[in-house]
């Protein structure tokens, strides 16, 4: 839809001064335009005349000539444009008004916020029309305004590049800040000791990927971390955690179970003694303490997750979110296919990370070629299922690998499992081993002096 056809009795916002002051000041000084169009494009002016003469601009400006009054003109002529754009006495009166010493920065800064809020207008106007129409169903309506909305979230992250001596001024504190190990942002603590030490905890803005076959643990693992980053007595945070597999009341029954090392068959069973009920109260108790919040939303997506985070971390200091698991999670709006789709939630995810500056982990399956697989059944990044931008869009991706599962009959491995860093964008890959206790469906360290002894994680 175009801006034109939208029927609104209040003008859209436009800033036609600041259009002017920027197309003026490149005429003044044609080195700007390289400042200029690093922020905008020419569907970001208002008028038509004014997109045209900042295309020919960056047409000029492409071909190595001067932009002045005289070649944008001429450029204009040559497109049968010149008078489209109210004539060379337009392009001379651009720099009426224009201060000596302009300010072009903030010029472009409130053309870009204009141009936001006419694009919002344009999504908003075309959701309404579509629900006021009903043809389509409104999932589809909503995925769509999902999708638009989360795409100008995305063009207005841009950034102008920056030198180092930029970087360094702007960081809090200056150079002896940045330089200052003790002082740089630490990532969260997950409690898994080699792998905190591998990865520096789970940094705020990334996403990371935790991908393993069914009954891997994955679940299990995610809720270790998630209950430490909440009951840590040095740091405690919110944590936000999105089921789609499980209820709410099977992710707490598996959090106090794990808890306080009481088996889940036992207690589903109703089998408990003394001492393992004193232990599943002093948990629940804990646990009820922390600031953990379970959502099991069927058909959640991701306007759902962000709408219910922001209220969440209005009200709390978010430290993670875990969502279990990718495949379960639908896109909302037409995608060609299912990678299509997949891709889609995984960059949103990477998105939303940035914006509220929390670390998400996202659950995902593996396909069944690790079980098909002759010698070697550790998974590889080509494992992902329905990868397409799943291993792009990811900071880190880990697979948790139980070998006693293809070889039950080898003692040695049981209770062991590996967590395998396959990539990480800011630090090294390898793995980590670690203590499986089935029983409670729980994750410990490894004793760093046996090597094979379980060690609290907490």
């Amino acid at each position: 839809m175009a801006i034109s056809d939208i029927g609104i009795d209040r003008p859209l916002p436009a800033n036609l001064d600041a259009e002017r002051f920027v197309l003026g000041a490149i005429m003044s000084d044609d080195s700007a335009f390289l400042q200029a169009a690093g922020l905008l494009t020419p569907e970001d002016f208002s008028l038509e005349k004014h997109k045209r003469i900042f295309l020919r601009m960056g047409e000029l400006h492409e071909r190595g000539e001067k932009i002045d009054r005289v070649t944008l003109a001429n450029e204009l002529m040559k497109q049968g444009q010149l008078q489209s754009v109210d004539g060379l006495s337009y392009l001379v009166s651009l720099d009426d008004g224009l201060p000596q010493l302009h300010n072009l920065e903030s010029y472009v800064a409130i053309v870009r916020e204009k141009a936001l809020l006419r694009r919002i207008i344009v999504v908003s106007q075309d959701t309404i029309n579509r629900a006021v129409q009903s043809e389509e169903d409104p999932r589809q309506i909503l995925g769509a305004a999902e999708d638009a909305l989360m795409k100008l979230g995305d063009m207005q992250s841009r950034n102008a590049l920056a030198s180092p001596a930029q970087i360094v001024t702007e960081y809090e504190g200056g150079i002896n800040a940045f330089l200052d190990t003790s002082k740089r942002i630490k990532g969260i603590s997950t409690g898994f000791l080699k792998f905190d030490e591998m990865t520096g905890g789970l940094r705020e803005g990334e996403l990371f990927i935790l991908a393993a076959r069914p009954a891997m643990g994955k679940t299990a693992l995610a809720l270790n971390m998630a209950q430490h980053v909440a009951m840590n007595p040095k740091n405690p945070k919110a944590v936000a955690v999105f089921s789609l597999e499980m209820s709410k009341e099977s992710l707490l029954t598996r959090m106090i179970c794990a808890s306080a090392s009481v088996d889940q068959q036992r207690f589903r069973a109703g089998y408990l003694n003394h001492d393992e009920r004193t232990a599943l109260q002093n948990a629940l108790y804990r646990i009820v303490e922390s600031q953990i919040f379970l959502d099991d939303t069927a058909g959640t997506n991701l306007m759902d997750v962000h709408s219910k985070l922001r209220r969440l971390q209005a009200e709390h200091d978010l430290g993670l979110v875990v969502v279990d698991y990718l495949q379960l999670m639908q896109g909302r709006g037409r995608f060609e296919n299912r990678v299509q789709e997949i891709s889609s939630l995984t960059r949103g995810f990477k998105l939303m990370s940035k914006e509220l500056r929390v670390p998400f982990l996202v659950l995902s399956q593996l396909s069944r070629a690790t079980e098909t697989r002759q010698g070697d059944h550790r998974p590889m990044l080509s494992d992902l299922r329905e990868s397409g931008s799943i291993e792009q869009d990811a900071d880190v991706v880990a697979f948790i690998f139980r070998e006693e599962v293809y070889r039950p009959d080898k003692e040695s491995l049981k209770g062991i499992a590996e967590l395998i860093l396959a990539k990480q964008r800011n630090g090294p890959t390898g793995r980590v081993k670690l203590a499986f206790l089935n029983r409670y469906t729980r994750f410990e360290n490894l004793s760093a002096d046996t090597g094979d002894e379980p060690a609290p994680f907490e």
